[in-house]
């Protein structure tokens, strides 16, 4: 799929978000080998990276995952969360599969950034958990947005997903943004006894498929 090829600018409604394709190279990796791309996004100002596998072009049903940031769990590797445990099985799971994709979002937080995140978690040592911790900071418990991760998609050609998710409100958030979810493919982690508290809340509050 040549992308820079097809992607010029496309029109749409005003608040459509303003997303434009950058580059792409090829990834090998530790979890197979990988196309990476690179979009660019005029209505929030970051970047977003793809890794994806196979024709993805017109393609159907397939394995995507959207996966916010996570500083401290995905770059420094630590144990409150379990975000760097979906990323390693998302990209073993794509880079074993005949097509899918793997976004890189740029929510670090659930949405909040990186500072008010290192203040929940101050707030989560004084013994809030995480939804009330940022309840407590004056930010709902998930702040992300999936307008421009379905416009992404819709650049590379994907026409439907299975998620690879836990979390309902994410397959609702991109059906709610235009592309049809088929289903979801859970991602099985194993608790430690820094973040089994936090997974709990995720089950209990926030409703994910624990």
């Amino acid at each position: 799929m040549d992308l820079a090829a097809r992607h010029s600018p496309r029109i749409g409604p005003v608040e459509a978000p303003k997303v434009r394709f950058a580059a792409e190279a090829r990834l090998p990796s530790r979890y197979g080998d990988f196309r990476v791309l690179a979009f660019e996004c005029e209505t929030d100002g970051h970047d977003y990276g793809v890794v994806a596998r196979g024709e993805l072009d017109g393609a159907e049903d397939v394995p995507v995952r959207l996966h916010s940031e996570c500083f401290t769990g995905d770059v420094m590797g630590s144990w409150k969360c379990d975000c760097r445990d979906q990323l390693e099985a998302s990209l073993a799971y794509v880079g074993a599969a005949e097509r899918g994709a793997v976004l890189y979002l740029p929510q670090e937080g659930r949405g909040i950034g990186l500072a008010n995140k290192i203040r929940a978690y101050a707030l989560q040592d004084a013994g809030m958990d995480t939804v009330e911790a940022n309840l407590a900071l004056g930010f709902p418990d998930d702040l992300r947005r999936y307008d421009i991760a379905a416009e992404v998609l819709r650049q590379i050609g994907i026409r439907s997903v299975r998620l690879l998710t836990n979390n309902p409100s994410k397959m609702v958030g991109l059906r709610r943004a235009g592309i049809p979810v088929s289903g979801h493919i859970a991602l099985r982690t194993t608790p430690n006894p820094h973040n089994h508290a936090y997974l709990t809340t995720k089950r209990e509050k926030s409703g994910h498929l624990l």
